[in-house]
C-alpha cells in the first residue's frame, strides 16, 4: 500500500485547509485510515481516522468540531477537512493506513503499517 498526502500549506488563523491522502495498492474495507500531525518539538499524534469502508470516524478531542475525516466515493481518496484552524494546529500532517487492528488501536501510530510522506500546515497569528 503506497500512500500520498498532499494539500497543506499556510493559513491564518481561523482559516480552512482541506489536505488529502491517496491511497493505492491492495486493500479493503477493513483497512483504517488515520491522520497523525507531528508540531515541532513535539511527539507525534493521533488526529483522526477512518475506515476505508467510510463508515466509522474518530477524532482526538482538540479537533473534534473542527476537522472532518472522508473518503471520496468510489475512490482510495482521503480528506481531512480543517475548520478554524488555530496556531498550535501547525505541524506535519501525516497519513498512515494499517489493517491490523480493525479499529480498535486506530489512535496507535504502531500498528500503523504504511505512511505518507506528510504535508506541512503552517497556521498564523
Amino acid at each position: 500500500v503506497q500512500l500520498q498526502a498532499s494539500g497543506g500549506g499556510l493559513v491564518q488563523a481561523g482559516g480552512s485547509l482541506r489536505p488529502s491522502c491517496v491511497a493505492s495498492g491492495r486493500t479493503n474495507g477493513n483497512y483504517v485510515l488515520g491522520w497523525f500531525r507531528r508540531a515541532p518539538g513535539k511527539e507525534r499524534e493521533f488526529v483522526a481516522a477512518i475506515k476505508f469502508s467510510g463508515r466509522d470516524t474518530k477524532y482526538v478531542d482538540s479537533v473534534k468540531g473542527r476537522f472532518t475525516v472522508s473518503r471520496a466515493d468510489a475512490e482510495n481518496t482521503f480528506y481531512l477537512q480543517m475548520n478554524n484552524l488555530q496556531p498550535w494546529d501547525t505541524a506535519i500532517y501525516y497519513c498512515a493506513a494499517e489493517s491490523r487492528s480493525g479499529f480498535s488501536y486506530h489512535s496507535r501510530g504502531e500498528y500503523y503499517d504504511y505512511w505518507g510522506q506528510g504535508t506541512l500546515v503552517t497556521v498564523s497569528s
